[in-house]
């Protein structure tokens, strides 16, 4: 092997190794805390499995608007306070079971519809810029949220059921129970494989999602927004209408969160009316990122081993943190700030990699008009 080759095989690696770095830290965190924290692998697969039927609905709803070029969509919020009042509503009639799930989908819709055109709308008034303004849009219509649930539902919207209402008349209790709803998408289809139980029903429904993104890719719509995601102006010339696909991609992004919190929150069994939504999208942010996507670029591929990874080290590191230190708190310390700190990271690994790309084309237009002159 040429010295040349030899450059080129390592100048690869480095490059994989940097393109890959969040998803290799995660890897190494998790293969020195898995020995320590004690767990046995059947429990950390079957964790890992009602994890994956949790969260990767959720997590596929970022796919589409990262494709139209709006980067990670923090306004997912909006669309997990849609799913929230539909579970209200159908916990106030008592509707329960898979009809329950169904129908507080149905109510989520709409909502998040009109939340997802309200945030496009937003968006659009501040192009390259899309994450801040999302993540800002999110606390504001946090407290929109909670003007309707607290002082709203029971004195203007009915709600009669009194394990729902507080005390008081009107407003929705902290915690509203879907013991009458657990894991009902789970356990319909569930299979058990070596003691690790597969909930069946609920990775078709994410299966069909997966196979709708792909199918989605390929339409016309679909190539629409890529193009609006490589470049506005060109895709404008080309006669896309650039504003109108941004949204679309905003209200479809933003209907799928409202289903996956419905997955998601019948999985849990209850819902903390006001703290449920706040940090769903910081969460399913990191995951993706730490499955190795980035602002401008993911796949299906970051989502599952995103959910894996992250929920892995989620699962290990306050028992780890324990055991090491004697304190399990350390590890709740730990999780958060790897929370944060992968999206910071990747946020910056961005930032970079955008600033050396540009360098570069800078160098070969300057090589360019170099060799211009001296012709």
């Amino acid at each position: 092997m040429s010295t040349k080759q030899k450059k080129n095989g390592s100048n690869r690696i480095v490059e994989l190794a940097r393109n890959n770095s969040v998803p290799l830290m995660f890897i190494l965190i998790c293969a020195v805390c898995i020995p320590v924290s004690g767990f046995s692998p059947g429990y950390l697969l079957n964790e890992i499995m009602t994890r994956l039927g949790r969260n990767a609905f959720l997590i596929l709803s970022l796919l589409i608007p990262i494709m139209a070029g709006m980067g990670l969509n923090f306004g997912m919020t909006l669309g997990a306070m849609a799913g929230q009042i539909g579970l209200i509503f159908a916990a106030d009639w008592q509707i329960w079971g898979i009809p329950g799930i169904i129908l507080a989908m149905i109510i989520s819709i709409p909502i998040s519809i009109l939340l997802g055109i309200f945030c496009g709308k937003m968006l659009n008034r501040a192009k390259g810029r899309e994450m801040i303004t999302s993540y800002i849009i999110s606390f504001f219509m946090n407290g929109l949220y909670q003007l309707v649930v607290l002082y709203m539902m029971g004195s203007i919207i009915p709600i009669m059921h009194s394990s729902i209402k507080l005390p008081r008349g009107y407003g929705v209790r902290n915690t509203v129970s879907l013991l009458h709803m657990r894991q009902y998408l789970d356990n319909l289809l569930a299979i058990r494989i070596g003691g690790v139980k597969i909930p069946v029903l609920t990775l078709i429904v994410i299966g069909l999602l997966c196979l709708f993104i792909i199918w989605f890719r390929k339409t016309k719509l679909g190539q629409d927004m890529r193009a609006v995601g490589q470049d506005m102006d060109v895709a404008g010339d080309a006669g896309i209408k650039v504003e109108r696909t941004r949204i679309i991609a905003i209200v479809m992004s933003t209907v799928f969160a409202g289903l996956g919190m419905v997955i998601y929150l019948q999985n849990m069994g209850n819902i903390s009316t006001y703290s449920s939504h706040t940090q769903i999208g910081m969460f399913c942010i990191a995951a993706l990122l730490v499955g190795g996507a980035s602002v401008d670029r993911a796949s299906i591929g970051n989502v599952f081993l995103g959910v894996i990874l992250f929920h892995l080290m989620f699962i290990v590191a306050p028992s780890a943190g324990a055991k090491i230190t004697g304190d399990s708190m350390i590890g709740e310390y730990f999780r958060v700030f790897i929370s944060y700190g992968v999206i910071t990271l990747a946020l910056i690994m961005y930032e970079a990699k955008k600033r050396r790309a540009k360098g570069k084309a800078g160098q070969m237009l300057q090589l360019a008009q170099d060799e211009e002159a001296e012709n």
